[in-house]
């Protein structure tokens, strides 16, 4: 099969396109024939290397986060899927490689792709999905009357995750750049904070739950903004002691891992603030709860450019860029 294998880590490497066996099934397994993946800034730093301490792949490794598709086979213990479902995932780390024309995913990863989205749209919700609905829903608990301040609106995983906060009923405050605020207004942002004319600590007091995507800068401010009690989830890190334990990583790890958050942990507990890392899991049950949000209309994609499966390399650089509105997407068949 064709695909996009990283050989070496480096910053700006482009992947090599090649011919690579199909890859072979495990029990737990589904093959699926891919025909659209997502792209993730996530591939872009696995394969710049940023992530060799806690993912330490082994390569040649084909990258690719998101995949849709139709099952061709699986495995002998699989009984939710056939041949011929259309299919959406997030595959675990370590089964990763959506950057070709078949992966296997795990049954427990995999659900049954929404019926309202096309492959292309579907290939644009997994990680961005499942990282805001385990934020919001899981993490922060988010409930009806309280305020959230969502960084970078106009993201991945901005995009979804205000319309999941709009459904979840709480007021949602974002940042964004002059020429989105339209757009995260009709995602249902309450309070736009234009980042190249105002700076969110002078608007925002007293929030209940930050999600965190940016820098430091940033993430020291967000503290100063939440309430005793508050919480702060980050998916940028620095990742926490907790998430290092639920990674079972190595004792030296462990120890980087606490010097790198030792910082921000301190001010959060001064602060009365309840600071985690996120680094989002693969998860068939909660994308089936997602399914059901775009089945019923109440959420939709946002998709900023689609590419064509020669260019995987242009798509990965654009992403770098910082400047999608929503989700890069490969077209893969």
């Amino acid at each position: 099969m064709k695909a996009f294998v990283l050989d070496r880590y480096g910053k700006q490497r482009e992947l090599r396109q090649t011919t690579v066996p199909v890859p072979e099934l495990r029990d737990d397994e589904v093959l699926v024939q891919v025909h659209a993946a997502g792209v993730n800034l996530l591939d872009a730093k696995i394969r710049n290397g940023e992530f060799k301490l806690i993912l330490p792949y082994r390569l040649p490794l084909v990258l690719g986060h998101d995949v849709a598709g139709e099952v061709v086979k699986v495995g002998a213990r699989v009984r939710q899927f056939r041949p011929g479902d259309q299919v959406y995932a997030r595959p675990d780390d370590f089964r990763i490689g959506a950057f070709a024309e078949f992966v296997t995913v795990r049954e427990g990863s995999l659900a049954t792709k929404p019926q309202s989205l096309t492959m292309v749209e579907a290939a644009s919700v997994p990680l961005v999905a499942l990282t805001a609905w385990q934020a919001l829903v899981e993490r922060a608990q988010l409930r009806k009357g309280q305020k959230v301040f969502i960084q970078a609106g106009s993201g991945g995983v901005g995009t979804f995750a205000i319309q999941l906060a709009r459904h979840l009923r709480a007021t949602v405050a974002t940042t964004t750049g002059t020429s989105n605020v339209a757009l995260v207004k009709s995602l249902g942002a309450d309070v736009v904070i234009d980042y190249k004319t105002q700076d969110f600590e002078a608007v925002l007091r007293d929030y209940d739950v930050v999600l965190h995507s940016q820098d430091s800068p940033t993430l020291e401010k967000s503290l100063r903004i939440l309430k005793a009690g508050g919480k702060l989830v980050s998916i940028s890190g620095p990742p926490d002691p907790a998430f290092a334990q639920a990674i079972g990583a190595p004792a030296f790890v462990k120890l980087v891992v606490r010097a790198l958050s030792s910082g921000v942990r301190r001010t959060a507990r001064r602060r009365g603030i309840d600071y985690s890392f996120l680094f989002m899991k693969a998860s068939g049950p909660q994308l089936r709860e997602i399914t059901r949000l775009f089945d019923a209309g109440v959420v939709r994609p946002v998709i900023d450019r689609v590419f064509p499966f020669e260019q995987t390399n242009e798509a990965l650089a654009y992403i770098e860029q910082g400047r999608a509105k929503g989700k890069v997407v490969i077209k893969v068949r």
